[in-house]
């Protein structure tokens, strides 16, 4: 793959956000045609020695995993984005550095965001997870429902709680993270980290010595090294709408910036399509809940967000889930990916429904649409 997908996340801090509250969001460019599902997994404990089946292989589980909502592509285990019960939110980019990505089987990058979710109570504990099972097993294999391609990709990450987040960027195993505090942040498919970085892997410096990539006298700066092209910092036009806001980032500014196509924040290409999107809000008070929106279908400008918040007794909601193929998916069977089932879930082929209402019946259409976007407000009010 010679490009990896112009997906887009933010964070906006106090004092650039509306009433102390932290606010992610994150748009999901996947292939067009792969379906996202919403997910729930509560929290559980498990026997010692046991293990967890993720993408492609199976690791040592831990006693205990946190309870989990996700967003992610309906063939794999792991989560393009999603949050935990204590207010952690991941979100995965696909990025593409000087070192070719493994097609070798191991932990994808959106493992790595559920098995963060899963072990952190915090974003910096969520963090030493990601980086702890990169360094013992490694990221690799197809990005894709694809058995004619493997693409490949290195993984980014935003990770954000109620008082901080972390965007740690990776190449292989190695990895550098920059804490931050205030202000707005936007990634994307692109390294952004520079000179500042506040943790790395150990072995981070003498590895691209020994490669040739740094000469260990100027600053190190992780996106010169580890780029293929001088275009790392160009990131993201949907950074300058959210700081035109001044102090005022809310979740609806956040919808509407994730709504952007014009921006490019909304994908919507030949090959490429925004197939889902969140937005969370955590307040940095923490009597207060934290409340996460999700479309769970394509392209956010004709979709509608809708909230979750985690409470004892969580209902799960069947329609944004898609079928279970069991042993027998293709995802699971070696070699992969021979065929393509039916993915859709209801609220999927609902979205479709109402997608062809839009283009065939502009009435009609747009009545639909001013009917949902008024549901949408009721549950950001």
């Amino acid at each position: 793959m010679a490009a990896a997908p112009p997906s887009y996340c933010f964070v906006a801090f106090p004092p650039c956000s509306r009433d102390g509250l932290v606010v992610f969001g994150k748009n999901s460019a996947r292939p067009r045609d792969e379906v996202q599902e919403v997910v729930y997994f509560a929290a559980a404990d498990h026997e010692p020695g046991s293990k967890v089946e993720c993408t492609y292989i199976e690791i040592d589980q831990v006693l205990k995993t946190h309870a989990v909502v996700l967003s992610r592509p309906s063939w794999l285990w792991g989560a393009e984005m999603g949050a935990n019960e204590h207010g952690v939110c991941v979100a995965n980019e696909a990025v593409v550095t000087r070192e070719p990505a493994s097609e070798s089987e191991a932990l994808l990058g959106m493992d790595l965001v559920r098995l963060g979710l899963e072990r952190g109570a915090t974003a910096k504990e969520a963090l030493d997870v990601i980086v702890a099972l990169l360094e013992e097993h490694g990221q690799g294999g197809n990005y894709y429902e694809d058995g004619s391609s493997c693409h490949t990709f290195q993984s980014a990450f935003l990770i954000v709680d109620r008082s901080e987040a972390w965007i740690l960027e990776t190449s292989g195993k190695y990895w550098a993270a920059e804490k931050i505090t205030e202000g707005v942040k936007c990634i994307c498919n692109q390294l952004s980290l520079t000179t500042k970085i506040d943790a790395e892997h150990p072995e981070l410096r003498n590895y691209v010595k020994s490669q040739g990539w740094w000469n260990g006298d100027s600053d190190f700066n992780f996106s010169e090294v580890f780029s293929l092209a001088d275009d790392h910092l160009a990131c993201c036009s949907g950074r300058e709408s959210l700081e035109k806001q001044g102090g005022d980032v809310s979740a609806q500014a956040m919808i509407d910036v994730l709504r952007d196509k014009d921006s490019g924040v909304c994908v919507d290409s030949e090959s490429f399509l925004t197939t889902a999107s969140i937005v969370s809000v955590l307040p940095q008070d923490s009597s207060f809940p934290c409340i996460h929106y999700f479309t769970g279908t394509p392209d956010p400008s004709r979709s509608i967000f809708k909230p979750f918040i985690f409470v004892d007794d969580v209902k799960l909601v069947p329609k944004v889930q898609s079928p279970s193929f069991g042993n027998d998916d293709p995802a699971k069977k070696i070699p992969r990916f021979q065929e393509k089932p039916d993915r859709r879930h209801e609220l999927y082929k609902a979205h479709e429904w109402a997608r062809s209402l839009l283009e065939n019946d502009q009435d009609k259409g747009q009545k639909l649409m001013r009917i949902m976007l008024d549901l949408e407000k009721q549950g950001l009010e």
